[in-house]
C-alpha cells in the first residue's frame, strides 16, 4: 500500500501558472491604439515547391490597421499579380500555383506594414526560399581496393539541398551500416574506417540522403570493398585472438588523424546555438578518443560526447566557451592530439527589449532598447517605419543612444517606434508604440467571480484593470478593514493578491479597488474554502490464488459541496471493468482473480479541485505453487506490522496506546516506533513520536495541547522495520496558551524604506489552541520610542516607511484563542541600507612586481555608507599590452577588502600592460559611485611556458624540434633557451644546451647514437628573465635496440668457456640428426607426427603460417570431412576461398540503378587476386563459408 500524494502546494503551483506576475501592458481593443504585429513568419522562411506560399503578417489595432508589403526593399504591389492575394482581415500573403507558376520567380526578402492614423508597425524582414532537392548525379564506382589494417574513406558529397538532407548509410539491400568506435560516419556525412578489416567485404556501403520538404530518400550507387590481407582464411580462432591485428597479420601504427587534418584548426561559433567538434583517427589498433579544454575543465552541464566518443557537442555555447579545446587519440603504440581554436561570436540578443509606453498628457516616460553581440551591435532607431533623422521634430523627444526619452507628452505624440539592433550574424526588430490616453480606471475581468479553493492550500486573486495614469490597486476583505497586504497576504506589483495559506476564515467576498486622478473601479471576487479529499481506508497489498474473488477497499472523505469521481489505474494506467469486475463508491471486486490481473491498483479519488491516490499490489499465485508475495526480494525475517491499536486512560496532556505485536519472523523485535499524525497543520505526514524497547507492547505518551492526533506504531529487529501498523483512532487534546514564541526571528530591509520582520513559525504541537498568530512589535533603538505593534498570521510582515538604515528593537509573541505566549526576547534588526553615496579617495597606487601592486585610499564617512561596509572594491582592467600586435581582454575583474582596511594588493596581473582601476564601497544594497579612474603599467616579466611544443624523430639520426610562441610572452621576447640531455634508461649523458634568436621556432639535433634518447626543455627569455620551462622527450622507435650492458658482458664470459662450447656442439648434431630423419620420413610419404593434437589452431608463432601450409595428421591419413581425394593420395580441395570477389563482393557483381543485385554467384578462381602467398594445401568449402559469415 503506498499513498503517492502531491503535497499541498501542488494545486496552487497549477493555478500561479496560468495568472502571470506581470508582463506587457494591454489596451482595452475598445480603445484608440496603435497597430501592433501578433503574428509573422519565421525570418529564414523556406517553404514546399508543391504548395501554395503563406507569408504570415497579423496585426491588432484600433481602428483596424490595413496593410502593405515591400519586397527586396521595393514596394509589392500584390493586386498587379493574379497569383498573390491578400487575406481578409489580415496581411498575410497568398501565392497560389494552382494555375500553373514557378516558385523560384518569388524568392526574396519581404516585409510587412501594419497602419492605422496612430502610426504604423513592421514585421521582421522574411527571407522567403523555395526548398530544393536536386537529384544525385549519376557515377559509376569502381570497387575500392584497400589493404587490410588500413584507414579508409568513403564519401558521401550529397547534393546540396536547402534545408540540408539527413544523411545515413545502409547497404544496397537496406540494412543500416554497423557503427562502431572503429567504423562510424562523421558530420560531413562521410563513411570513416579507423582500419580496414576483411569482414567488411560482407556487405557494400550506400549513402542515403533524406530531404525534408519532399520526404524522400535519394540512394547513391553502393561502394564495394576488396580487402587485400595476409590472411584469408576466417578462422574463428583468428576472430577471437585476444590480439586479433597482429594475429592476422597487421601492422599496428600509431594514430594519425582523418578529420581533421593536420595538428591544429579554428571553428566559430555564434552564442546560443551548438558547438560540434569533430576528431576522427586512424590506427591499429582502433584509437580511444579524449577531449580535453585548455586552462580549465569541460562544461559538464552542456558539454555530452557522441559517436563513440569522436565529437564532442556543447549545447547554447556562450562566452565562456571560447578557449582551445583538443582531442587526444591514442592506442598503446602511441599518441596525438589536435587543437581546436573555439571562437564565440553572437548575434544581436536583448537586455532590455522595448516595451509599450502608455502615458497620460503631459506625463514623462522612456523608450530603452539595450541589446548585446559580438562584434557590438549597432543601434538604429525609427518611427513609423522611416528612420528617426528623417521624422518631423519633436521637441518633446530626445534621444540618447539607446534611449527615447519624452517629455510632458501629448495626443500628437502617438506614434509606433522600431528598434533595429544589428550586426554581421543578424539583428532585432522590436515594435513599440507610444499611447497618449487620458482614461479611468477599469476592470478587465469579469464581475463577482466566484474562487474555490482547498484548505491549508496556497492561492491567488487575480484583478487586472487599466487606466491611464496607471491606478494604483488596494484589496479589502468583506468590505472593511485596511488595506491587505502582509501576514498572511502578499499583494504584487500587478494587483494580484496572494493568500499564502488558506484558512476556514479566508472564506469571504474580497473587493479590489483601482484609483487613479479620474476615478476609481472596484471589482468582487467570493472565495470558498473546500475540505480536501482525503483517502481515510486504503487498498492494502494482498496475495491470493487463481480462481478466487478479491476486493480492494478505497474509502474516502471529501467535500460534500464537490462532486466525488473514483477511478482505478492498474499498472498506472486507466482500468477497463469487464464482465469479471464490479466498481463501487468504496471498493474495487474482482472476481476470478486470472494471472493477467496481477499488478499495481491505484485509486483515484479526485472532485474539481483536487485528489488524492492510493497504490496497492495485487499477487496471483498459480496452483501448486508455494505462496510468495512482491516483498519476497526483501531480505527475510522482517516483523510483521502490530495491530489492533487501542488508546485508553485519556488526559489533557497524555494517553496510554496498546497494540498488539506481529510475528518477529525468526528476529526478536527489539525496538517499537510510534508515530504520529494530525490533520491541521500537515495532514497525511507522519512525524515520530517516541521509540520503546521491543519487550513492551503499552506505553504512556506525553501530548500537546489542541492537536488531533491519530497513531500508528512500526516494529524494528535486525533485519529492518515492518510496514507500519493501520492507524488508531483519532484523539485531540484540550487547548492552552502558548508555552513558547516563535524562532529565528530577523529584522532586514528588502528596500531602502522598509524593514522586513521574519520568523520560523510554529508546528502544531506547539500551537497550543486555534487561531495560531503572532504578535509583532517594533520601535527604533535610538529613540526609545513606544512599540508598534502588529497581528500576523502567517511568518513575515514588512514595516514601512522606515529611515535608511537604522537600528530597530523587535519581539514577537505568540498567541491563540486561550491566551498570549511567555514574554518574548527583543532582537535587533536593522532597515533597508541604499547605495553608498560617496567613493573612496586618494587612492595611491604602487607597483610591486609585474604582477602585483599595492593599494592604498582614505576611508569614507560612516554616514554615506547608508548601510553595513562590507567591502571596499577595486575594479580593474587591462586595458592594452605594450607589445602593439597582441590582442588583450579587457573584462572587468573585482578584488575585495574588508571595510577596516585601508590598504590592499592585487595581485595576479599580467605584466608588461596598462591598467585602469577604480575604487567604490560596498554595502549589502550595492555598489557606491566610482572613484576617479587611476591608470598604471606594470613591468615587464618573464613569459609563459612556448605552446605546443613538437619532437619528431623522422630517422634514427635526427630529431626535429618546433614549437610556437608563448601565450603570454609578458614582454619582449630576446629568445629561447633549450637544455637537452641524452639517456638510456637509468644513465644520463652529458647536457648541452642551446640558445636561439626569438623568431626561431624550430631547431634539428644530431643523435649522438641510434640507441639513447632525449629530453628537451625549453623556455623563452625577457630582460627579465626565463619563463616558465615545457619538457617533452623524443619517441621510443620500435625499431631501437634495448639496452642491454650488462647482459652483453655475461654473456661473452659464458662464451669463452670450454663446456659452453661443448654443449653448443652437442645440440648442434642432435639438431642435425633430426633433420635428416624428417626429410627421410617425408620423401618416403609416410606419417609425421607435428602436432600433439591436431585440433590446436595455427598459433602467430607457428612458422607454417608464413606461407600459409597446414601439417599433416599423426591420426591417420584419412582425408577432410568434404574435400576429395587424387591419385597420388594427396588431398584437394573442390574450390579455393582466398577471396570473397568469387563470391559476388568483387568486381564482377552489377548493381540496377534502383540497387537491386542482378549478378551471380561464382566458383571461378582468380590466382591474381589471390590475396597472401600461396597455400601448400588445399582448404576445404567450409572455410569459405566461414570466411564470408
Amino acid at each position: 500500500m503506498a499513498r503517492p500524494q502531491p503535497p499541498p502546494w501542488v494545486h496552487a503551483a497549477v493555478l500561479l501558472c496560468l495568472l502571470g506576475l506581470g508582463g506587457a501592458i494591454e489596451i482595452p481593443m475598445d480603445l484608440s491604439q496603435p497597430p501592433t504585429i501578433t503574428k509573422q513568419s519565421v525570418k529564414d522562411h523556406i517553404v514546399d515547391p508543391r504548395d501554395n506560399i503563406l507569408i504570415e503578417c497579423e496585426a491588432k489595432g484600433n481602428p483596424a490597421p490595413s496593410f502593405h508589403w515591400t519586397r527586396n526593399s521595393r514596394f509589392f504591389n500584390v493586386a498587379k499579380d493574379p497569383r498573390v492575394s491578400m487575406r481578409r482581415r489580415s496581411g498575410t500573403l497568398v501565392i497560389d500555383f494552382r494555375s500553373g507558376g514557378r516558385p523560384e520567380e518569388y524568392e526574396g526578402e519581404y516585409q510587412c506594414f501594419a497602419r492605422n492614423k496612430f502610426g504604423t508597425a513592421l514585421s521582421n524582414r522574411i527571407r522567403l526560399q523555395v526548398s530544393k532537392s536536386p537529384l544525385w548525379p549519376k557515377e559509376n564506382l569502381d570497387p575500392v581496393v584497400v589493404q587490410e589494417g588500413a584507414p579508409l574513406t568513403l564519401q558521401c558529397n550529397p547534393p546540396p539541398g536547402l534545408p540540408s538532407p539527413v544523411i545515413f548509410w545502409m547497404s544496397s539491400s537496406m540494412e543500416p551500416i554497423t557503427q562502431d568506435k572503429r567504423v562510424s560516419q562523421g558530420h560531413n556525412g562521410d563513411l570513416y574506417f579507423s582500419n580496414v578489416m576483411v569482414q567488411d567485404m560482407q556487405t557494400d556501403y550506400s549513402c542515403n540522403a533524406r530531404f525534408h520538404f519532399t520526404h524522400t530518400i535519394q540512394q547513391k550507387n553502393p561502394f564495394t570493398l576488396k580487402v587485400l590481407t595476409n590472411h584469408p582464411y576466417n578462422d574463428s580462432s583468428l576472430r577471437n585472438h585476444p590480439d586479433m591485428y597482429s594475429a592476422r597479420g597487421v601492422a599496428e601504427r600509431t594514430p594519425s588523424f582523418m578529420y581533421p587534418q593536420g595538428t591544429s584548426s579554428s571553428q566559430m561559433v555564434l552564442r546560443g546555438m551548438d558547438l560540434l567538434l569533430e576528431c576522427i583517427a586512424s590506427g591499429v589498433p582502433t584509437p580511444d578518443i579524449a577531449w580535453y579544454k585548455k586552462g580549465g575543465d569541460l562544461p559538464s552541464d552542456k558539454a555530452k560526447f557522441e559517436n563513440f566518443n569522436k565529437a564532442l557537442r556543447i549545447t547554447s555555447v556562450s562566452e565562456e566557451d571560447s578557449g582551445e579545446y583538443f582531442c587526444l587519440a591514442s592506442n598503446k603504440m602511441g599518441s596525438i592530439r589536435h587543437t581546436i581554436s573555439v571562437r564565440v561570436k553572437a548575434a544581436p540578443y536583448w537586455l532590455d527589449e522595448p516595451k509599450n509606453l502608455i502615458l497620460a498628457p503631459g506625463e514623462d516616460g522612456r523608450l530603452v532598447c539595450r541589446a548585446n553581440g559580438n562584434p557590438k551591435p549597432t543601434v538604429q532607431w525609427m518611427v513609423n517605419g522611416e528612420p528617426l533623422q528623417s521624422a518631423p521634430p519633436n521637441p518633446n523627444r530626445e534621444v540618447a543612444g539607446d534611449t527615447i526619452i519624452f517629455r510632458d507628452t501629448q495626443i500628437s505624440s502617438r506614434a509606433v517606434y522600431q528598434c533595429n539592433t544589428s550586426n554581421e550574424h543578424g539583428y532585432l526588430l522590436a515594435n513599440a508604440f507610444v499611447s497618449v490616453l487620458d482614461v479611468p480606471p477599469r476592470m478587465m475581468s469579469p464581475r463577482n467571480q466566484l474562487i474555490r479553493v482547498i484548505l491549508y492550500n496556497r492561492t491567488r486573486l487575480d484583478c487586472p484593470f487599466f487606466g491611464s495614469p496607471i491606478p494604483t490597486l488596494r484589496w479589502f476583505k468583506n468590505g472593511q478593514g485596511s488595506n491587505l497586504d502582509g501576514g498572511n497576504y502578499h499583494v504584487y506589483e500587478n494587483g494580484s493578491l496572494e493568500i499564502k495559506m488558506i484558512r476556514k476564515e479566508d472564506q469571504g467576498i474580497y473587493t479590489c479597488v483601482a484609483t487613479n486622478i479620474l476615478g476609481k473601479a472596484e471589482n468582487q471576487v467570493r472565495l470558498e474554502v473546500k475540505d480536501p479529499t482525503r483517502i481515510f481506508r486504503m487498498p492494502e497489498d494482498q496475495v491470493v490464488k487463481r480462481g478466487t474473488t478479491v476486493q480492494l477497499e478505497c474509502r474516502v472523505k471529501h467535500d460534500p459541496s464537490l462532486k466525488l469521481t473514483v477511478s482505478w489505474l492498474k499498472d498506472d494506467q486507466p482500468l477497463y471493468i469487464g464482465n469479471r469486475m464490479k466498481k463501487e463508491d468504496d471498493s474495487l471486486t474482482i472476481f476470478g482473480v486470472a494471472e493477467r490481473d496481477q499488478g499495481s491498483y491505484t485509486c483515484v479519488a479526485s472532485t474539481e479541485l483536487d485528489q488524492d491516490r492510493a497504490k496497492a499490489y495485487l499477487t496471483v499465485l498459480a496452483d501448486q505453487t508455494t505462496p510468495t508475495n512482491r516483498l519476497a526480494a526483501l531480505p527475510k525475517g522482517r516483523p510483521d506490522r502490530p495491530r489492533d491499536l487501542e488508546l485508553t486512560d485519556l488526559a489533557e496532556r497524555s494517553v496510554r496506546l496498546t497494540w498488539i505485536p506481529g510475528d518477529d519472523n525468526n528476529s526478536p523485535i527489539t525496538d517499537y516506533v510510534v508515530q504520529f499524525e494530525e490533520d491541521q497543520f500537515q495532514p497525511g505526514v507522519w512525524h515520530d513520536h517516541s521509540k520503546f524497547p521491543g519487550s513492551v507492547n503499552s506505553a504512556v505518551l506525553q501530548l500537546s495541547p489542541y492537536v488531533n492526533y491519530q497513531f500508528r506504531v512500526i516494529a524494528v529487529n535486525e533485519v529492518g522495520s515492518s510496514h507500519p501498523s493501520l492507524p488508531s483512532e483519532r484523539y485531540r487534546t484540550s487547548g492552552a496558551p502558548p508555552e513558547s514564541n516563535p524562532s529565528d526571528v530577523k529584522g532586514e530591509g528588502t528596500r531602502k524604506n522598509n524593514m522586513e520582520i521574519t520568523w520560523t513559525p510554529m508546528n502544531a504541537t506547539s500551537a497550543f489552541g486555534p487561531n495560531l498568530r503572532y504578535i509583532v512589535k517594533w520601535r527604533r533603538r535610538e529613540t526609545r520610542e513606544t512599540w508598534n505593534n502588529a497581528t500576523v498570521w502567517g511568518s513575515r510582515y514588512v514595516v514601512g516607511q522606515t529611515p535608511v538604515y537604522v537600528p530597530y528593537e523587535i519581539r514577537v509573541q505568540a498567541e491563540n484563542d486561550f491566551g498570549k505566549g511567555p514574554e518574548p526576547d527583543t532582537v535587533i534588526g536593522y532597515s533597508g541600507e541604499d547605495y553608498p553615496r560617496a567613493a573612496p579617495t586618494d587612492v595611491k597606487i604602487r607597483v610591486l612586481n609585474s604582477t602585483a601592486i599595492s593599494l592604498q585610499w582614505n576611508r569614507v564617512y560612516s554616514d554615506t555608507v547608508q548601510g553595513q561596509l562590507r567591502e571596499y572594491r577595486a575594479y580593474y582592467w587591462r586595458e592594452s599590452s605594450l607589445l602593439k600586435s597582441l590582442w588583450v581582454s579587457q573584462k572587468r575583474q573585482q578584488a575585495g577588502f574588508p571595510g577596516d582596511r585601508l590598504r590592499g594588493v592585487v595581485s595576479r596581473l599580467f605584466p608588461y600592460s596598462n591598467y585602469k582601476l577604480e575604487m567604490v564601497v560596498v554595502n549589502g544594497r550595492g555598489d557606491g559611485p566610482r572613484s576617479e579612474t587611476k591608470e598604471f603599467t606594470t613591468p615587464e616579466g618573464v613569459p609563459s611556458a612556448p605552446r605546443r611544443f613538437r619532437v619528431r624523430q623522422p630517422n634514427l639520426q635526427t630529431i626535429n624540434l618546433e614549437w610556437d610562441h608563448p601565450e603570454h610572452p609578458n614582454g619582449i621576447l630576446t629568445g629561447y633557451s633549450l637544455r637537452y640531455v641524452p639517456f638510456n634508461g637509468t644513465k644520463l649523458g652529458k647536457q648541452m644546451v642551446e640558445n636561439f634568436s626569438p623568431n626561431q621556432t624550430k631547431f634539428t639535433v644530431q643523435r649522438a647514437d641510434p640507441v639513447s634518447r632525449y629530453r628537451f626543455t625549453l623556455s623563452a627569455r625577457t630582460q627579465v628573465g626565463s619563463g616558465e620551462a615545457v619538457t617533452e622527450e623524443s619517441p621510443a622507435s620500435p625499431n631501437e635496440a634495448t639496452p642491454t650492458a650488462a647482459y652483453t658482458n655475461n654473456q661473452a664470459d659464458i662464451a669463452t668457456q670450454g663446456w659452453f662450447i661443448g654443449l653448443m656442439c652437442a645440440i648442434a648434431l642432435l639438431v642435425l640428426i633430426l633433420l635428416i630423419v624428417c626429410f627421410i620420413k617425408r620423401s618416403r610419404g609416410g606419417k609425421y607426427p607435428v602436432r600433439e593434437k591436431k585440433d590446436v589452431p595455427l598459433g602467430p608463432e607457428d612458422p607454417k603460417e608464413e606461407d600459409g601450409s597446414f601439417d599433416y595428421s599423426d591420426e591417420d591419413n584419412k582425408p577432410l570431412q568434404g574435400s576429395q581425394t587424387s591419385l597420388d593420395g594427396t588431398i584437394k580441395q573442390q574450390e579455393s576461398d582466398d577471396s570473397l570477389v568469387d563470391y559476388g563482393e568483387g568486381g564482377e557483381g552489377q548493381f540496377n540503378e534502383d540497387g537491386s543485385f542482378i549478378g551471380q554467384y561464382t566458383v571461378k578462381k582468380d590466382k591474381e587476386e589471390t590475396e597472401g602467398n600461396e597455400s601448400s594445401e588445399a582448404t576445404s568449402p567450409v572455410n569459405a563459408i566461414y570466411s564470408l559469415a
